[in-house]
């Protein structure tokens, strides 16, 4: 399951851009807890402490507990906003997560035994259609990764989310359809012409012995 973080921030007591600017200048990121029916709490993260969590790439699929002027808070970012032009984080949001709360999350896919799928030994490639899959699951419970195993897997082949085994409790936000998270695609022409010139060697194999079987009955 994923891991939780810990994060100190501090309450800020005054809203709009001045404040935010302000706090900005003294290199923390200005930003607000809401959420489990409470008023929204407007807080502001050292600046280096809240990057080096972000530059992880998991961020917004992190359980993080806010240490609130020594209060502990049980949150899970749901927004970070980034400067346009010179790319530095300017705002962040926080979910207030209630006891046995349930929330959707973007999960990421991770793919193993390459070496075992015969499409790819072939010469094909790993098609992803989707690097990530959004689930719907506990605020206790949410996966690390979803695993796809190739093994097997020929050119051709599809995987979709019903082949995936997701842990009790947690189910993929879209129910309306089978989506497909990847396929194994041809390498190109070539494999193509493989395979159609190994379906032409069958049909000769196939007269031929036809043809020895009528002769021997005609003897």
């Amino acid at each position: 399951m994923a891991k939780t973080i810990q994060l100190a921030v501090k309450v800020r007591d005054r809203a709009g851009k001045g404040a935010a600017r302000a706090e900005r200048r003294q290199n923390r990121v200005p930003g607000v807890i809401y959420g489990d029916k409470k008023t929204p709490q407007l807080i502001s993260a050292d600046y280096k402490s809240l990057w080096a969590h972000v530059q992880t790439g998991r961020f917004l699929s992190t359980l993080v507990d806010l240490d609130v002027d020594g209060t502990r808070v049980r949150t899970i970012p749901r927004d970070i906003q980034f400067d346009p032009v010179r790319d530095t984080l300017v705002h962040v949001d926080f979910l207030r997560l209630g006891k046995g709360q349930r929330i959707a999350v973007e999960v990421p896919v991770h793919f193993f035994n390459h070496e075992q799928a015969t499409g790819i030994k072939r010469g094909g490639a790993l098609n992803v259609v989707r690097h990530e899959v959004e689930l719907y699951c506990p605020a206790e419970a949410i996966p690390d990764q979803i695993d796809v195993d190739l093994t097997g897997m020929n050119i051709g082949d599809s995987v979709h989310i019903s082949q995936i085994k997701l842990p009790k409790g947690v189910t993929p936000t879209i129910a309306d359809r089978d989506f497909t998270i990847a396929t194994i695609a041809g390498a190109g022409p070539e494999i193509e012409e493989e395979a159609e010139e190994e379906e032409v060697e069958t049909e000769v194999i196939g007269e031929e012995g036809e043809e020895a079987e009528g002769e021997g009955e005609e003897d």
